[in-house]
């Protein structure tokens, strides 16, 4: 029999371990892929979806000077904090690693030589910050300035976080030193390594020409131009530095990769690692090895920051290295920002999801942030826009159709599914709409339009509230209870499938909804922490177990009879004050 189940991975950025993540963050590029996850489980798909914590970065040594400790201290204090903010969200990484591993050395080792083999690495030697105060050469988040494309203040040494231009540090207008704040710095010469993109220019133009017509238009327009207009040019790959993956030759002890090379091939790393983890080591080839499974598909879950190192250097680092499938689809997503500004933990705007995950339900804030997706453009984040999502859009519409449908079932039909009367025409319309619904749904899933996936499941719900007025149940029993059975039954059929489609957004409240109903067993499989011990030490891992899970995209029947279970409330409505309290939290802090 052959297996139609395709191979999807999913690859999620890698953050940075040197803060708590904010809430920007997980709009833009953590909740959306495990929604997308979720849903091609739920379609029966093979998923692996792989991140870890960026423990190269140099945001992470500069945590490290400005307290007087190790980078490796920084990573430990984080990285288990990125755990608990995903185990709380709910976030199903079937790996969540990090790259201070024995493996992802060995794998960056391993690509770094067979670029080297193929003539797409050289040395030269290029101009950087050198701070003589510091005594030492800046890497680029060691400097700031102003942006040489588009002015802005606070640019960083590699990259403008406002109009995400890429350029060499030398070309930063008023540099100073974060080590020491000197502003007279020097430029010398010092050699490195670079990585010949300017080879593989012409090949990435060639793959972008076919078979992008489902990218977003802003990530395939800024990627054709790169690659059309400007062109690429090598790419320094090594750093001055003493913390970071070695260079696998003699004689440069004194450098290490530069982070921005290591921390994409974290996506290959972390999959070999799952591989082994799970006792089946060539398992990733089935979602990598393009001889072996060319219809595999690589989505990369990013913010627009960085779109060009996955739609143009990752790529290229692929076809460079050979035998790998290269990305389906980059859906990369803009900002989400407070009072116009960006959010930032090293700048320090930011609003800690783990902290309001203490206040707030997980599936709260998986429906508020994906109603506010910042999917085509920026939008600005305000604790009223909050209230009001959770209060009159999920508790009013969805928590407000299962709250009043399963206890009035439970309490007047002795909590079985009644059978009542034979389906009148608007019976059979409204089951007929919502039964037809799974089909636009699923290809908003599958498109990765998450909030359009939401505003379509939202109006498919808005339509059962609007029948159970109309047919007003709760009045009809006492003159009609067989009739007012109907309208239960036909209620709760749609609640069953309507359950089915918020699945993916909001699975907390879907596994309460799924066994009020009468249902047994796990929609979703289950997370769990483990401690992997390799060369390097001990790591923490989170890991998704899928077996078990029974949820499948399909429009399964309530049976007649099915006894229901106690009901309780899916959501907590929030009190009128919270956002002007939470406002006022914010600006003082």
């Amino acid at each position: 029999m052959t297996d139609t189940r395709r191979k999807i991975l999913i690859g999620v950025a890698w953050p940075y371990a040197n803060g708590e993540q904010h809430i920007g963050h997980i709009a833009g590029a953590y909740l959306p892929p495990d929604i997308f996850a979720r849903f091609q489980r739920m379609r029966g798909n093979d998923v692996l979806m792989v991140s870890g914590s960026d423990t190269h970065g140099t945001p992470v040594t500069v945590k490290a000077d400005e307290e007087g400790i190790t980078p490796l201290d920084v990573i430990e204090r984080y990285h288990p904090l990125f755990i608990e903010t995903y185990l709380k969200l709910g976030l199903t990484f079937d790996l969540f690693t990090h790259t201070e591993t024995q493996n992802h050395w060995e794998v960056t080792h391993d690509l770094f030589l067979r670029h080297m083999e193929k003539g797409l690495i050289y040395k030269d030697t290029e101009a950087q910050l050198y701070d003589q105060q510091a005594d030492r050469f800046l890497p680029d988040r060691y400097v700031e300035g102003i942006c040489p494309n588009c002015g802005a203040e606070g640019a960083r040494g590699d990259q403008c976080d406002t109009c995400g231009a890429i350029y060499n540090q030398t070309e930063l207008k008023n540099p100073r030193s974060k080590i020491t704040g000197n502003t007279d710095l020097q430029i010398r010469d010092t050699e490195h390594f670079y990585l010949d993109l300017g080879k593989l220019n012409e090949p990435l133009i060639e793959w972008m020409a076919t078979g992008k017509e489902h990218w977003r238009s802003s990530v395939h327009n800024f990627t054709v131009t790169q690659l059309e207009k400007r062109e690429l040019r090598g790419r320094a790959i090594t750093r001055d530095m003493t913390w970071g993956i070695t260079i696998p030759l003699e004689g440069y002890e004194g450098k290490r990769i530069y982070v921005w090379y290591d921390a994409v091939i974290g996506y290959l790393s972390a999959s070999k690692e799952w591989a082994a983890i799970t006792g089946q080591p060539d398992a990733w080839r089935q979602w990598w090895d393009s001889t072996e499974n060319p219809d595999a598909r690589a989505y990369y879950f990013i913010g627009k920051d960085n779109t060009p190192f996955h739609s143009i250097i990752w790529p290229a680092m692929l076809i460079g290295y050979g035998g790998l499938n290269l990305p389906y689809d980059v859906p990369a997503n803009e900002y989400l920002n407070m009072k116009g500004r960006k959010f930032s933990k090293s700048r320090g705007t930011m609003i800690s999801i783990r902290s309001v995950l203490e206040r707030y339900q997980p599936d709260a804030w998986r429906y508020a942030l994906t109603a506010m997706a910042p999917e085509g453009n920026d939008v600005n984040f305000t604790w009223d826009d909050f209230v009001e999502r959770v209060n009159n859009e999920l508790i009013a519409n969805w928590g407000n159709l299962v709250n009043r449908m399963v206890p009035f079932a439970y309490k007047r039909f002795n909590a079985e599914v009644p059978e009542g009367k034979s389906p009148d025409d608007m019976d059979r319309h409204l089951l007929n709409e919502i039964r037809n619904g799974f089909d636009k749904v699923a290809s908003l899933y599958e498109g990765c339009h998450f909030k359009a996936a939401l505003i379509e499941v939202s109006r498919l719900t808005h339509l059962v509230n609007q029948y159970i007025t109309e047919k007003a149940p709760f009045a009809l029993i006492k003159t009609d209870p067989e009739a007012a059975a109907t309208v239960v039954r036909t209620a709760l059929q749609s609640i069953t499938w309507l359950n089915t489609m918020w699945a993916p957004i909001l699975p907390h409240a879907a596994q309460s909804v799924w066994e009020m109903l009468g249902f047994d067993g796990l929609l979703f499989g289950s997370q769990f922490v483990e401690r992997i011990t390799d060369a390097r030490g001990e790591h923490l891992v989170l890991r998704y177990d899928h077996n078990g899970a029974i949820g499948q995209w399909e429009a399964v029947t309530l049976p007649l009879g099915q006894h229901l279970r106690k009901p309780q409330a899916l959501f907590t409505k929030l009190e009128p004050e919270t956002a002007e309290k939470e406002t006022e939290g914010q600006e003082s802090s």
